[in-house]
């Protein structure tokens, strides 16, 4: 089949199923593949001239799903289950073009530096979800280290004491957000963690169409930093100039760094990114790959795509709201050669 004709979407495709958390059925589908993939002409992956990698973040429960700990809604209230029925969409339309799919999992435990156990007051009380820690809340004493954490983490209270001041400054001086006091989120283990249902099964059925594995990059498991973008956590160096745990390679992959990524960007002819939030982990995904690319290779992110209309920024009515803050973002990507698309068009339209 010639890569010029839109593939159909198959009949398992249910958008009305996208905000629901359910089982997929691979043996169903590795059984029906077979035939789709006979009937459409697709190729294994190996075979494709044109290679095309499609990354994307978070795209789980705990950000997608209504009811989950952190739904990404947008200014709409349902944005995120919006932006998947769009994104299952364009896989399956586009599954003869798309070589390669690798996944971010934003994955926690429950005693991290942004969750309320981190932290107490001198009435005992933990920082509700949503407060925001500024390094003069940690000079003055408004909220200071739990002591009932410490011995969790294997680190002496007064390294960490030190170090919580290191890191609300680091923050402020590198020009992030603020550290943010989110609900207890990605749980490891948990039904948030785990891939929204309906884009499971469109990666599930890319995988059984194209002969290719998935790829999936943990981030976020370390737990005395942030980690937004899928590069780098948000402080990488303690008080003492000492690099931060790093993940170190594991039988299946190698760990997500700037430079696996900039390797990928060279070896693919397309990179295309989608995913949530994109005020937060995919805009400051794509910041750290503009920042890594080097000056006298900036060409290469024009390879670069970016499904705007399969991300949505934060937004927690009267509480927070950032969607102009990723609305400067995505100007400066584009300034920076990076192209913004819709995903209605098939890829060999843009």
């Amino acid at each position: 089949m010639s890569k010029n004709i839109e593939l159909p979407i198959p009949p398992h495709f249910d958008p009305e199923r996208v905000d629901k958390v359910w089982k997929v059925e691979y043996q169903k589908l590795a059984d029906y593949s077979s035939g789709w993939r006979t009937e459409h002409g697709i190729k294994p992956f190996y075979d494709d001239e044109y290679r095309t990698c499609l990354i994307l973040v978070d795209v789980q429960n705990t950000f997608c799903t209504p009811g989950f700990e952190l739904f990404v809604g947008g200014r709409s209230g349902k944005a995120a289950v919006e932006d998947n029925k769009r994104l299952c969409s364009f896989i399956y339309r586009n599954l003869n073009r798309i070589t390669h799919i690798m996944s971010t999992m934003d994955t926690h435990q429950l005693i991290q530096i942004f969750h309320s156990i981190f932290f107490i007051d001198d009435d005992g009380n933990n920082p509700g979800p949503l407060t925001i820690i500024k390094q003069e809340d940690i000079k003055n004493g408004r909220w200071k280290l739990n002591q009932e954490i410490v011995s969790a983490l294997g680190y002496s209270a007064d390294y960490l004491r030190g170090y919580i001041r290191h890191y609300t400054g680091e923050l402020s001086s590198e020009s992030k957000y603020d550290l943010m006091i989110w609900p207890y989120h990605a749980m490891l283990g948990g039904i948030g963690h785990a891939l929204v249902s309906s884009v499971e099964e469109s990666l599930v059925f890319h995988a059984l169409c194209r002969f290719n594995q998935t790829e999936f990059q943990i981030k976020g498991d370390n737990p005395v930093t942030e980690h937004y973008s899928a590069l780098r956590p948000e402080v990488t160096e303690d008080q003492n100039f000492k690099p931060l745990i790093t993940r170190e390679e594991g039988v299946f992959r190698t760990p997500l760094t700037a430079e696996s990524i900039y390797e990928k960007i060279r070896n693919y002819d397309l990179i295309i990114i989608a995913g949530q939030a994109k005020s937060h982990c995919v805009s400051w995904t794509i910041d750290d790959i503009i920042k890594y690319v080097p000056d006298k290779e900036k060409e290469l992110l024009k390879k670069i795509y970016v499904l705007e209309d399969c991300t949505s920024p934060v937004v927690v009515p009267d509480v927070v709201d950032y969607t102009q803050e990723s609305e400067k973002a995505f100007s400066r990507f584009s300034d920076a050669g990076i192209n913004i698309v819709d995903s209605k068009k098939r890829i060999d339209q843009w």
